[in-house]
C-alpha cells in the first residue's frame, strides 16, 4: 500500500514490506511496492462488458499547451438491464487492470438487474492500457508527475458526465463504487464531486491510514491477530521463524541450504528474498481470509489462514524446523493449485506493468508502518528522512506526506464527515488489517459503517455464492438497501424540481 521504510528496534531491516495490496520487496534495501498480483497462468474469466476507450485530458488542472494533450482511458460498460434515467453504476478503478477489478467485483453486476442499472468500470491513468505517454509512461518524474488521486479523480467525473449527455440520460442518479484503493477513490469522489454521484460505496478504503490518525503497527498488529486467534503455536512459529532465517543465512552455505528448503528454480543471492516471499504469503492469505474457495490473487481455500495454521500446527516432527514448517504454510499460497515445482523467488516479474504504485507511494500515498514487539513480525520502526531519500534516488521527487489529509481531510474526519458529507457506506471486515483505518462506526444518518467480525477485503463486492456466511448475505442486502434509499430519494427530489424537466 505505501512505501515505509523502516528500522528495527534491534538490528536493521533493509526494507519493511506494506501492502496495498501487493508489495515486491527486494534486497538492497529498495522499495517495490505495487498493486494486486494477478496469476497470469491461470485461464482468463470471460466478463460480461463491452470495451471503450475515451479522449482524456492529460491535465485537468493547468493551462499549459501540454495540458491539453489526449490519451485514451480504457473503461467497460454493460448496458443489458439498463434504460434512459435509470441508475449508473460506476466502479472507480484501483492501480491495475480493469478488468481484474471487474472479474473479482461481481456484486455489482449480481445487483444490476434489481436496479436496472447499468455498469462502468474505468481504468485508472497509468494501468492496464491508459497509458498518457504510451510504454514512456513509466519513462521518468516528467511523464509520472500525472499520476496522482486528484487527477484520477477528475478523470471519473469527465467520463462520467460525457458518457450520461451521449446516452442522452443526464437525469441518471450515479452510484461509484470501489474497494481497496478504489474505495478510497470512490469515498473521495463523492466528496469532492456530490453533483456527480449521489452516493459511495467504499469497501475496505484505509482513508485513515495517513499521518498519525491510525497507529502505524496497526496493519501488522492485525495481520499477526488473525494468525493468533486460528492457532497460538502457529503464530509463535511465524513469529520465531525469522531469527531462524537471519542465523540460517548467515552460516557459510546457509544461501544454498536455503535454496534447497525453498525449492527455487534458481540459487538465492540474499536472505531478503526469502523474507518477501514469507512476508507477502502471510499478509495476503490475512488480506483475503474469504469464507469460501476464491481466485483472487491467488487460487486459495476458504478460510485460508486456518489452512495454513492447519500446516504448521500439523508438522510436530522432531526434525522439522520453524523455517520448513513456515514453507509448507506459505506453498498454500503458492501452490494450492499444486502446479508448481519449484519457486521463482526472486527477480519475478510483472507481467502487467502494474508498478505505478511505487510513484503513489513515494508522492502523495504516505502510510507510514511499523511492526510492534506484539506482531508476529521483527520489531520495526518507521524512518521518514530514510524513506524520501529512497524515494529522491529513484525518482528524483520527495514525497509530500500530508497531502492527502490536506486535500481530503484526515484528523477530525468524522466532524468533517458529519458537517459536509453523505451518503457514504464504509464497508469492513475485521480480518482485513487494513480496515483499521477505515471507517468503523456510524458518522451521521447517511454515513454508514457496515462491520464485520469475519469479513476480508472487499469480500462484499465479490460474486455471491451458495455457500457465503450468514453475516456475508445481510451485509449486502444492507448495503443494496441502503443504496435503493439514496437513490429512491434523488428521483423523488428530481420530481419536484424543473432542472431535469
Amino acid at each position: 500500500m505505501s512505501a515505509a521504510a523502516a528500522t528495527t528496534t534491534k538490528t536493521k531491516i533493509e526494507s519493511i514490506p506494506t501492502f496495498f495490496p501487493r508489495t515486491k520487496a527486494r534486497s538492497g534495501g529498495s522499495l517495490e511496492n505495487g498493486p494486486y498480483k494477478e496469476d497470469s497462468s491461470k485461464p482468463k474469466t470471460e466478463i460480461p462488458f463491452e470495451t471503450h476507450y475515451f479522449p482524456q485530458l492529460l491535465d485537468h488542472f493547468t493551462f499549459k499547451p501540454q495540458s491539453s494533450k489526449i490519451f485514451y482511458q480504457k473503461y467497460l460498460i454493460n448496458s443489458h438491464f439498463w434504460h434512459q434515467g435509470a441508475p449508473i453504476f460506476v466502479y472507480t478503478g484501483n492501480e491495475g487492470n480493469i478488468e481484474w477489478f471487474a472479474e473479482n467485483s461481481g456484486f455489482i453486476l449480481d445487483i444490476a438487474p434489481k436496479f436496472q442499472a447499468l455498469l462502468l468500470f474505468i481504468e485508472h491513468r497509468f494501468y492496464g492500457e491508459s497509458m498518457p505517454f504510451g510504454k514512456n509512461s513509466y519513462k521518468s518524474a516528467e511523464t509520472l508527475g500525472y499520476l496522482n488521486s486528484q487527477q484520477a479523480l477528475a478523470d471519473f467525473a469527465v467520463l462520467i458526465r460525457s458518457l450520461k449527455k451521449n446516452y442522452s440520460s443526464e437525469a441518471s442518479p450515479v452510484v461509484v463504487l470501489g474497494g481497496s484503493y478504489g474505495g478510497m477513490l470512490a469515498a473521495w469522489f463523492r466528496l469532492k464531486y456530490p453533483h456527480i454521484a449521489i452516493g459511495a460505496l467504499a469497501s475496505s478504503a484505509p482513508i485513515l491510514q495517513f499521518d498519525d490518525i491510525t497507529p502505524w503497527s496497526s496493519f501488522y498488529d492485525a495481520v499477526s491477530k488473525d494468525y493468533k486467534d486460528v492457532s497460538l503455536n502457529c503464530y509463535k512459529v511465524i513469529k520465531g521463524s525469522w531469527q531462524e532465517l537471519e542465523a540460517l543465512s548467515a552460516q557459510k552455505f546457509g544461501l544454498a541450504e536455503l535454496s534447497r528448503t525453498f525449492r527455487t528454480c534458481k540459487n538465492l543471492s540474499s536472505m531478503y528474498s526469502v523474507r518477501n516471499w514469507l512476508w507477502e504469503a502471510f499478509v495476503y492469505t490475512a488480506m483475503v481470509n474469504y469464507p469460501t474457495e476464491a481466485n483472487f490473487m491467488m487460487p486459495l481455500p476458504g478460510y485460508p489462514v486456518q489452512a495454513m495454521c492447519k500446516i504448521i500446527d500439523g508438522l510436530s516432527s522432531p526434525g522439522a524446523t520453524k523455517l520448513s514448517k513456515v514453507f509448507a504454510a506459505a506453498s498454500l499460497y503458492y501452490n494450492y493449485s499444486q502446479t508448481e515445482k519449484c519457486f521463482n523467488i526472486e527477480n519475478g516479474t510483472d507481467a502487467h506493468g502494474l508498478h505505478g504504485w511505487d510513484w503513489q507511494a513515494c508522492t502523495e500515498m504516505v502510510m507510514p508502518m511499523t511492526c510492534s514487539d506484539e506482531s508476529m513480525f521483527p520489531p520495526s520502526s518507521f524512518d521518514y528522512n530514510e524513506f524520501a531519500e529512497n524515494c529522491r534516488k529513484k525518482y528524483g521527487v520527495m514525497p509530500r506526506p500530508h497531502w492527502i489529509t490536506t486535500e481530503y481531510g484526515g484528523s477530525g474526519m468524522e466532524v468533517v464527515l458529519k458537517r459536509s458529507g453523505g451518503n457514504i457506506i464504509f464497508s469492513n471486515g475485521m480480518q482485513d488489517p487494513w480496515s483499521r483505518g477505515s471507517v468503523l462506526k456510524n458518522i451521521s444518518a447517511t454515513i454508514t459503517a457496515l462491520v464485520t467480525q469475519k469479513g476480508a477485503h472487499h469480500v462484499d463486492l465479490r460474486s455471491a455464492t451458495k455457500q457465503d456466511p450468514d453475516w456475508l448475505v445481510q451485509q449486502r442486502r444492507q448495503e443494496v438497501e441502503i443504496i435503493q434509499s439514496w437513490i429512491d430519494e434523488y428521483y423523488k427530489d428530481i420530481k419536484t424540481t424543473s432542472i431535469f424537466k
